[in-house]
């Protein structure tokens, strides 16, 4: 299988950073000893004479049968409790006490309570509440590993977009069947209807479409055809591809994604740094507690039997474990659903400072433009249609050089024209272009076209040519001999989502500031279309540091959004930089969040996402550490007057309850609406 699939098999242990008592351990493991502890502790709860008089019911008897409780119970007590305990004396060798530590001293202070008894010291033995006490603990510990590797599913269904084999072509046309694994840059791929691409490379002949949704979140098949680029883990349409590969294994975008989001989860985040010092503080007062309790029934002359119980239910109740697991369950499911949105989180602070962004700083070159230039506007002569001009204008132009040629032939080919051939292709530098196209000399080209033919356009023209210079853009001509036929505004034009962009962040309370090398006419006629609120033009790249910076004083959150070329130290400096443009590149190593779709309005979802993941840690948190605050005092006995005492493994329950509900509340976060 290729490298990506055995990557996405170790992310179980990258994401533990901030939850390490796991390491090294799996879901079935968990289940596993769940099963096998439940399977013990049956005879040892039907053999268990308080149980048989609370029930009313007798268990069989025969020499030694009085013996089956703590031969089970301990049988319980190593096999499922070892777990913890190994992972408790980690905790300890690391001198970091935590949600392990409580459990095995609950789990040992009644093991060697019980066996004192068993061995002939007065009191009661405490075997059954043990052995619930290790089994529901267990079955606690599956469901949270259950729910974090649930989480982190997403590596795997990444991994396996990869398929496992490609058709590559030989030398004499023949093609063979070969693993992945023996891709080579420079081969020549067969890439049939319906097939996943096992590779990134790019088309050498053939047209079709590709769905590329499980990389870029877009849901429209995209357009391929000689000399595009395709990435490996989409899936081809009805025709049929040849590709060359420019990257296997793990230098595809896939790999590059599936890294990103295996470093983002493994990221510490301010919340889960408080989460775990909670969990530690957490930790002293249990232990506290229970001193208190012991000394305060001890006291009271409670028996000992008695005054442990309530000892090792303190413990059990206290144990920090939904604590534990209240902030990487939602870090693990916030990075999932960015990645299934086209929404890369490189870092986990990032996607934290985005709930509080003041104002979001758009680069215009690529960001809010598209990069390269295309008719923005036109005026046509009365008999003729806007299709039409264009088609014979980018019919002149097709064998010219210059970026206004490109943005007449892009253009057309963006309307879906069918542009005629031309014969006598001449160009005058400096003045334009001229061909036969469809029986007739055309020219195009600027305002010195027109002065070297000596030919006036009509009012009509004259006005288009003039606002297109007012907003800086080049105006070209199409003449057919001393008749402007037309008028074509050709600019960096604007992405069609930029305006919905601007908006939407305006919508949450967002300023937006726009950044520019371009002239202030240019910026300024932008700024105008999309209504962004400041703009600073004619900035050189080193100064764009200096106006995020000043963005930020008055302590303001700024968010960068570039393409991540020349805007790398601006996007670090930004309080949350955003690198767009990056198509499937992900190699952007500046940005804290990647927009793998070259869509500025993602830039709003990235505040959604983020005010949605923080609303479900604080939820997580206060559910954590607030039922502590009534199950301690509970467990302790303070009601026993009442008649209301815990028993362990009610405990046990209600600590593993407050696992879960975190657990089902992190999960509810796959609802948000991005």
């Amino acid at each position: 299988m290729s490298t990506n699939h055995d990557h996405a098999h170790h992310d179980g242990a990258d994401m533990h950073a901030g939850h390490d008592e796991h390491a090294g351990h799996s879901v079935e493991m968990f289940r596993d000893k769940f099963w096998i502890s439940l399977a013990l502790t049956i005879p040892a709860l039907i053999w268990e004479p308080m149980l048989q008089q609370w029930f009313g019911y007798t268990a069989p008897e025969f020499p030694g049968s009085q013996f089956i409780p703590a031969v089970f119970g301990t049988a319980v007590f190593f096999y499922g409790g070892w777990v913890f305990l190994r992972s408790a004396w980690g905790d300890l060798s690391r001198r970091l006490p935590g949600m392990m530590t409580l459990i095995s001293l609950a789990i040992v202070v009644a093991f060697l309570y019980s066996a004192a008894v068993t061995l002939g010291y007065p009191g009661t033995a405490l075997w059954w509440e043990l052995a619930t006490l290790v089994t529901i603990m267990l079955l606690g510990h599956w469901i949270e590993m259950r729910s974090i590797f649930q989480a982190q599913g997403a590596l795997k269904e990444l991994a396996k977009l990869l398929p496992d084999t490609a058709v590559r072509i030989t030398g004499n046309d023949a093609t063979e069947e070969v693993p992945v694994d023996a891709l080579q840059d420079g081969d020549v791929l067969l890439i049939r209807p319906g097939a996943g691409i096992p590779a990134d490379g790019v088309v050498k002949s053939g047209t079709s479409s590709v769905n590329e949704a499980m990389i870029t979140g877009e849901s429209k098949p995209v357009g391929k055809r000689e000399g595009e680029k395709v990435v490996a883990g989409t899936v081809n349409g009805q025709g049929s591809l040849r590709i060359v590969v420019t990257g296997t294994g793990d230098r595809t975008a896939l790999a590059g994604i599936m890294r990103l989001v295996a470093q983002a989860q493994a990221s510490r985040s301010r919340a889960q740094a408080l989460a775990d010092r909670a969990a530690f503080w957490l930790t002293f007062v249990a232990l506290g507690a229970a001193v208190v309790t012991f000394a305060a029934w001890w006291a009271l002359g409670a028996t000992l039997d008695f005054t442990i119980m309530r000892v090792v239910t303190v413990l059990v109740i206290a144990c920090p474990h939904a604590l534990g697991l209240a902030v990487p369950l939602v870090t693990a499911i916030s990075t999932t659903i960015g990645a299934r949105n086209g929404l890369l989180v490189r870092d986990r602070r990032g996607l934290e400072e985005a709930r509080n962004l003041d104002i979001v700083v758009f680069d215009k070159t690529g960001t809010l433009t598209l990069g390269s230039h295309r008719v923005v506007s036109m005026t046509v002569e009365d008999d003729i249609s806007q299709d039409d001009a264009l088609r014979l204008a980018a019919a002149v132009q097709r064998d010219a050089e210059h970026p206004i040629a490109n943005a007449l032939t892009t253009s057309a080919a963006e309307r879906g024209l069918a542009v005629p051939a031309s014969t006598g292709f001449e160009s005058m530098p400096g003045i334009g272009v001229s061909a036969e196209v469809e029986g007739r000399t055309l020219r195009a080209g600027g305002p010195g076209m027109l002065r070297h033919l000596g030919v006036q356009p009509g009012p009509a023209m004259q006005e288009a040519a003039d606002a297109a210079a007012a907003n800086a853009q080049s105006a070209t001509y199409l003449i057919d001999g001393d008749r402007v036929l037309a008028v074509f505004a050709i600019a960096d034009a604007v992405r069609p989502e930029s305006l919905e962009a601007v908006e939407r962040l305006h919508a949450v309370g967002i300023q937006v500031a726009m950044l520019t090398g371009d002239s202030t006419a240019v910026a300024e006629a932008v700024a105008k279309e999309l209504k962004i609120d400041v703009v600073f033009a004619e900035v050189l790249p080193e100064e764009k540091v200096a106006k995020i910076e000043e963005l930020q004083q008055g302590n303001r959150k700024v968010a960068m959004v570039g393409d991540g070329v020349n805007d790398a130290p601006a996007l670090v400096t930004a309080d949350v930089g955003v690198a767009i443009g990056a198509g499937t590149d992900v190699a952007v190593e500046a940005g804290d969040v990647v927009l793998v779709r070259s869509d500025p309005r993602d830039v709003a979802r990235i505040v959604t996402l983020s005010q949605a993941s923080y609303r479900k840690m604080v939820q997580n948190l206060w559910w954590a550490a607030g039922y502590n605050i009534v199950a301690i005092p509970l467990a302790a006995g303070v009601l026993a007057w009442a008649g209301i005492l815990l028993v362990p493994a009610v405990g046990a329950i209600l600590m593993s309850a407050s696992t879960v509900i975190v657990a089902i509340n992190a999960q509810l976060l796959r609802r948000a609406a991005l």
